[in-house]
């Protein structure tokens, strides 16, 4: 394995090889199953490409709950065998596959009723916890405790004591879904696979009624090519029945889009050293510790607008507020709210009218010869589907191809994370930087910290914090160029970093000072780097507008206001 980056060169060498002779199999969907099916694909000896319209994790795998866990409310539903699969991946990721970037995270559960509650929830989450020591994985997981209401007051003091009656604590785990999926995309591409971002599907290759490939145009400079593939897996979640129409084919199932919203307020505004989940009237509701915030969510409603910029509505920030404030002492408002972002789960179509009683559970198809169709599913169980998929893909080509082997294959930055954590103190010492930010830098980046210390050494001016920003090093901006596939400063800001949506300006500030580190590794000229700026001005714009309007149709018009962003090509 070679740790190389996904840097701008490695882009344009991936585009050229794309074209040379027949791949194995052609990726289509940057999201984390997509990212997983390329993993896999390559890992099994398979020559792989994965293809974005977008940005890696641009569209839900950026905007989820950022949770790693088997589900509760599935559990409830008697959907015993997906919970049981999502915690046996909950346990690998944590401690094998992906241990810098997903951790263990404290959940309490208020109860309200006497009596009956405690036992009803004691029952399941005893459940919950026996099923996930079935994984050796999981075995290192706190077990679940009951706590009176005064033992709970003292763990969360936000609580309002009258409302609630006791509580029970449990674990689960955390991701920052955004870095994960482009960290899964760079493990493949270390390992021989083609990846490009920014690279549109067109339409698919015919011979017959085998699709043999794809037609593409690179959004970066126009330029169209043709991708020649013995399978293609279409793995672009709520935009399968989009691409499935390039095929001219009938699909054999439809996905439904569920929009879900989430808050981000400050840490100081709530006094709790857990996180928080609360029964709503479809689904449930979660607080969320997420470094020096909360994240509090989520919404579940259809959506039948534009994929590409879900938009939140005041409608749902206000249900969002209510009902975390029903629970809390003092009550969050408005101005709280530091961030908010939206995203679409991609849902199986069924009879049910609620979005919150469609199935999670994933389905494989091969609708004609040549492309592979994989839809629905959980963020947690990406390499489970993503396996299936890569399964389906093999039944169609010639020869023995081994099995899967991704449930052994750390991502990039596993494998010395340990070590490195114990170091941690030696390695603020000799870097010049506090502890606190060597931690941060190697929950995001694992072993491959050593990149970005070796960069500061450099140019010790690389190591100052962003304005308004300051969880954020210059460095990240940079690395995220040279290192991490960001074609764009709302890559940057958005998903390489959670400025966006972590700082009170929204990233205005910071973005000047990203502009400017990031436009000597991209080519920019002056005019490239205005326009990036003001495009992010027009997408905050756009965001905090739209959270004002009173329903979907209005607050999707608005967001709308801010289009995608255009290379100015001379």
């Amino acid at each position: 394995m070679s740790t190389g980056p996904l840097s701008p060169s490695s882009r344009t060498d991936a585009l050229a090889r794309m074209t040379q002779g027949e791949l194995d199999v052609l990726v289509v969907g940057g999201g984390v199953v997509g990212a997983g099916a390329a993993l896999d694909a390559v890992t099994r000896g398979l020559t792989t490409a994965i293809v974005e319209a977008r940005d890696w994790a641009s569209g839900t795998s950026s905007r989820s709950s950022k949770l790693i866990h088997g589900g509760l409310r599935y559990l409830e539903m008697l959907d015993f065998g997906l919970v049981r699969q999502a915690l046996s991946e909950r346990g690998l990721l944590m401690e094998r596959l992906a241990p810098h970037l997903v951790r263990p995270v404290p959940f309490l559960y208020p109860l309200t009723h006497r009596a009956w509650e405690r036992p009803y929830v004691g029952s399941g989450i005893l459940l919950y916890d026996l099923m996930a020591r079935v994984s050796p994985e999981s075995r290192g997981m706190p077990w679940h405790r009951h706590l009176t209401r005064r033992h709970a007051l003292r763990m969360a003091p936000c609580l309002r004591k009258a409302s609630f009656t006791g509580a029970v604590q449990y674990w689960d785990a955390q991701v920052d879904d955004a870095r994960h999926t482009m960290t899964v995309v760079r493990t493949a591409a270390s390992y021989g696979a083609l990846a490009a971002n920014r690279l549109r599907i067109k339409g698919f290759l015919r011979a017959g009624e085998r699709v043999t490939g794809a037609t593409a145009i690179d959004v970066e400079t126009g330029a169209e090519m043709t991708i020649r593939a013995q399978q293609v897996i279409n793995a672009t979640g709520v935009w399968t029945d989009d691409t499935q129409a390039l095929a001219d084919t009938r699909g054999q199932f439809h996905v439904r889009a569920s929009k879900g919203i989430h808050l981000v307020v400050p840490r100081d505004r709530l006094q709790s050293s857990t996180g928080l989940i609360l029964r709503a009237e479809k689904s449930v509701l979660f607080v969320i510790p997420w470094g020096r915030h909360w994240i509090i969510g989520t919404t579940d409603t259809d959506w039948n607008l534009d994929k590409a910029h879900p938009a939140a509505t005041a409608k749902d920030i206000d249900y969002l507020l209510e009902h975390v404030n029903s629970v809390l002492s003092q009550p969050l408002r408005r101005e709280d709210v530091e961030g908010v972002y939206a995203g679409l789960r991609p849902l199986l179509s069924g009879e049910s009218d609620s979005t919150s009683k469609l199935s999670r559970e994933h389905v494989v198809g091969h609708p004609v010869p040549g492309l592979v169709m994989i839809a629905g599913g959980k963020y947690t169980t990406y390499r489970v589907m993503a396996a299936d998929a890569v399964d389906e893909a093999v039944r169609g080509m010639d020869g023995k191809v081994p099995d899967s082997c991704t449930e052994r294959v750390p991502l990039v930055g596993a494998a010395g994370y340990p070590v490195l954590w114990n170091q941690r103190h030696q390695l603020a010492a000799s870097a010049g930087l506090h502890v606190a930010r060597i931690e941060h830098l190697l929950h995001r980046y694992g072993d491959a910290i050593t990149d970005l210390l070796d960069l500061v050494r450099a140019d010790p001016r690389l190591a100052e914090p962003l304005p308004r920003a300051d969880d954020y090093l210059a460095v990240e901006i940079l690395y995220a160029v040279t290192h991490e596939g960001a074609r764009h400063l709302d890559d940057v800001l958005a998903r390489r970093t959670r400025i966006s949506i972590e700082a009170w300006d929204r990233g205005l500030e910071a973005a000047s000072v990203a502009a400017s580190l990031i436009a000597e590794p991209l080519s920019w000229d002056d005019a490239q780097v205005a326009s990036e700026i003001e495009h992010y001005r027009l997408r905050v714009r756009a965001e905090r507008d739209s959270q004002n309007q009173p329903d979907d149709a209005a607050a999707d018009a608005v967001r709308l206001g801010a289009p995608e962003i255009l290379p100015i090509i001379p």
